[in-house]
């Protein structure tokens, strides 16, 4: 079977543990348990009582009630619980492609679930979002995707790695066009709750009959470390989705299913989502000021939503050879853009505490000086 690497994620699986100071996360720096559990009013021993058995394959009742209760018109015969967004993205992908069918790809993207449907065999088609337009999407290229064949559109909303969030109109015209050419629609939603301002994002959930949803608590609510995601899909879906995991995790922890439910509680829920606020808003007053004092190195659209700014920066070097030269002589880890499918950016996530991400950014500086005084001398690389 054909392999296309996942390369975002195995350059920040090898590289991460390695360096002092890492810019490639998108989401807010993690809670504790401890934090949570007193953002929730819990008493500290309250997961003494969760036993280490193999919990509901597809999550607890409970847990399903909760994440139903975010979506509209949902219920919990419409959710399967998974181990983290990657699985997520994973079964709904695997439920919706077909052999050879072409598959409709936003970029630039989060490039997982491209990726599957790579290794599946089945043609991707680009359509691409237009920075001049605030990261809006190219709907005619999208149109020529769905001419071409296409039954699948991935959206990733807001979108990673710009942290745009798609308009009113442009959420209409991809729906129209879905149904305009009978095509499904799987939707990312995992930066959803995690805006800098303004109203939550709204889902694609309940907007067409064709679209599955995806989302997990890794990004908007900071618990990577939960391996805790979902799908929505009909009910009638359901069970197609639920066994794609059969062959995989098999089950949620039950520790995290315990601690998500504690997240999701409707009195909870906010108080999460305000922190991230907070840092988001807080960290984007040192990032800001930074790429604006640079003397036109960077151009860049403020993000919507998620701690990343999808950065374009003017200096005449490949973006994966400038992320390995950052990573060898500054001991910084940073996402280039050619790992979401647009060279000549940066992803720069700033969800990391303030003091550290003002170190981070002076290596950064010091690493484009270098790179282009380099250049100036004849010397490249």
């Amino acid at each position: 079977m054909k392999h296309r690497a996942f390369e975002l994620e195995r350059w920040q699986s090898t590289h991460e543990h390695h360096v002092e100071l890492n810019l490639t996360e998108s989401g807010v720096h993690p809670l504790l348990v401890s934090e949570l559990v007193e953002l929730a009013g819990q008493e500290r021993d309250f997961l003494d009582q969760v036993r280490l058995e193999y919990s509901p394959a597809h999550g607890s009742d409970d847990l399903r009630e909760k994440i139903a209760a975010l979506y509209p018109d949902a219920t919990e015969a419409c959710v399967v619980a998974t181990t983290g967004g990657a699985e997520a993205n994973y079964a709904a992908s695997m439920h919706l492609m077909e052999p050879g069918v072409p598959v409709a790809v936003m970029l630039p993207n989060y490039m997982q679930v491209p990726g599957i449907v790579e290794n599946f065999g089945a043609p991707t088609l680009p359509f691409h979002l237009v920075r001049k337009d605030g990261w809006q999407p190219n709907l005619n290229q999208l149109q020529d995707c769905l001419k071409k064949g296409a039954k699948l559109i991935l959206v990733t909303n807001p979108n990673n790695p710009t942290g745009s969030i798609l308009t009113e109109n442009s959420v209409s015209e991809i729906l129209n066009l879905a149904e305009q050419y009978g095509a499904w629609i799987l939707a990312d939603e995992v930066y959803r709750g995690a805006e800098l301002s303004g109203p939550e994002t709204p889902s694609f959930w309940g907007k067409s009959e064709r679209v599955m949803v995806t989302n997990s608590m890794s990004k908007a609510y900071g618990m990577p470390g939960l391996r805790l995601g979902w799908v929505l899909t009909s009910p009638e879906s359901v069970d197609s989705v639920w066994g794609r995991k059969d062959y995989t995790t098999i089950t949620p922890n039950p520790l995290s299913d315990a601690l998500a439910c504690l997240a999701l509680d409707p009195e909870t829920r906010p108080k999460v989502l305000q922190r991230t606020k907070d840092i988001l808003n807080n960290n984007f007053e040192v990032l800001r000021p930074w790429l604006d004092s640079q003397e036109n190195r960077f151009s860049y659209c403020p993000p919507g939503a998620g701690a990343m700014c999808y950065a374009r920066y003017n200096t005449p070097i490949n973006s994966i050879a400038f992320a390995e030269f950052v990573r060898t002589e500054k001991s910084l880890l940073i996402a280039p853009g050619d790992h979401f499918g647009v060279d000549g950016h940066l992803r720069l996530g700033y969800g990391i505490p303030a003091d550290r991400l003002e170190m981070a950014l002076a290596r950064l500086k010091e690493a484009f000086d270098d790179v282009e005084d380099k250049i100036q001398a004849g010397h490249p690389s």
